[in-house]
């Protein structure tokens, strides 16, 4: 027993002391774009220029025993130049202005309209942890495992997520990769935002129609769609059969980051009656690849159910299945899933998913195609199964006892806070 507990403290004094030579490659916490083609970017005159060469960063670098600690993730597509259209506010869409500042706990982000009123937002791909690091991991000096936890995300993937969308039949916020120079319509915004690169997408809300479907109202965001179901309970209902089509589709691609905040839903009218149509935004953690060995222990299903890595099949559905889904799915029944699982099996075909990757740079999807289509492929093949563990999980957890995500400051009557046809 001794020589056990021996070899246990042994082997853990090399784990702590590995750790600390990994993540002690760097102290930096956030860092923009590397542009190649520009030297002196405070004196260039970006209007001269179409695109630039540009990788999104250099931060996630790493030798072999970084790799092995905290993961070969997605290190070279973020360290890989690509060229990359620039644009400008002005001319950017007819013209946009910027509405507010926007952006969550990483990314940094600008809400837009242009002159027709249709809204945009400029979310930034690189991106910046610090309000997810805990004091704890300040006082350890680990900052660097929640910062480097980033090279997991694909800087791409949410293009190619929408490509694959068009495939599914699934609605998305055509995502396009752009870099913003510095400019005079950035106004305050103008050091904190420029020379960077961004996502430009629409926005999921919005008062003019931005997708293809007929006899949209306007497009709106979940908690405003509560309170429309509320004074009109009768009258608004969603589409029951397309988020189940959305929502399997997030398992093909491994984007277990759905809760309530990321949805649009656009109101199309139908006499007095809405239906209430998802719309998917925020793709950051589609394709989602941690590897290593210490993301390894930090992803297992027994220590952090809800962060789930992209691979060839579900290890542990309980972890994809949101209060989103009981919200908006509880008592749907299974056929629906099977049926929607089906259709996905059915056209989302294997060509079109290799074609997906054409929206990626050839040096990208030399890096990463391979990869991702065989782990999208292989949950397809199984996905009748994942189809009916989701449904029956969602109906085990029940109705809800606590406010969705973003919803917590409505008034709403018990009925509705519990499920959205409880009312």
């Amino acid at each position: 027993m001794k020589k056990i507990l021996a070899l246990t403290a042994i082997l853990l004094v090399i784990f702590i002391v590995l750790l600390y030579i990994s993540v002690s490659s760097t102290d930096k916490n956030f860092e923009t774009c590397t542009i190649k083609n520009f030297e002196d970017l405070e004196n260039t005159d970006f209007h001269e220029y179409d695109s630039v060469i540009i990788a999104p960063s250099t931060l996630y670098k790493g030798d072999i025993l970084k790799e092995f600690m905290q993961g070969k993730n997605y290190r070279e597509a973020w360290s890989t130049s690509v060229k990359v259209p620039i644009v400008f506010l002005d001319t950017l869409k007819g013209g946009m202005k910027i509405l507010k500042e926007g952006g969550g706990k990483q990314t940094h982000s600008l809400k837009l309209t242009n002159s027709e009123g249709t809204m945009f937002t400029l979310r930034s791909i690189t991106k910046d942890p610090k309000q997810l690091i805990p004091e704890s991991a300040k006082t350890l000096g680990l900052e660097n495992i929640i910062v480097d936890g980033i090279s997991a995300q694909h800087p791409y993937g949410a293009i190619l997520a929408a490509k694959l969308a068009d495939a599914a039949g699934v609605l998305h916020t055509n995502p396009m990769v752009v870099f913003v120079p510095k400019q005079k319509q950035l106004v305050q915004y103008n050091e904190k935002y420029g020379n960077r690169l961004y996502l430009l997408e629409y926005e999921t809300e919005s008062k003019k129609n931005w997708t293809n479907l007929q006899n949209i109202e306007h497009i709106v965001e979940t908690d405003d769609l509560q309170e429309l179901k509320q004074g009109n309970p009768k009258h608004f209902h969603i589409d029951k059969s397309g988020l189940i089509r959305t929502r399997l589709f997030d398992l093909l691609i491994g984007d277990w980051d759905r809760h309530a905040e990321q949805w649009g839903w656009a109101l199309q009218k139908n006499g007095k009656n809405f239906k209430a149509i998802p719309i998917p935004g925020d793709r950051d953690n589609a394709f989602f690849n941690p590897t290593g060995l210490l993301p390894s222990i930090i992803t297992n299903k027994n220590i952090e159910p809800l962060v789930r890595p992209f691979e060839k099949t579900i290890d542990h559905m309980p972890g994809l299945v949101y209060p989103f889904d009981r919200y908006f799915l509880l008592n749907t029944p299974e056929e629906d899933f099977v049926e929607q699982a089906r259709y996905l099996q059915k056209h989302l075909t294997d060509d079109k998913i290799e074609n997906a990757f054409q929206v990626w740079p050839e040096n990208i999807r030399r890096l990463n195609q391979e990869e991702i289509s065989e782990k999208i492929k292989s949950r397809k093949k199984d996905l009748v199964d994942y189809a009916v563990s989701f449904h029956k999980i969602l109906n085990e957890k029940g109705e809800l006892t606590e406010a969705l995500k973003g919803s917590e400051d409505l008034q709403m009557n018990e009925g509705l806070m519990k499920c959205f046809e409880c009312n």
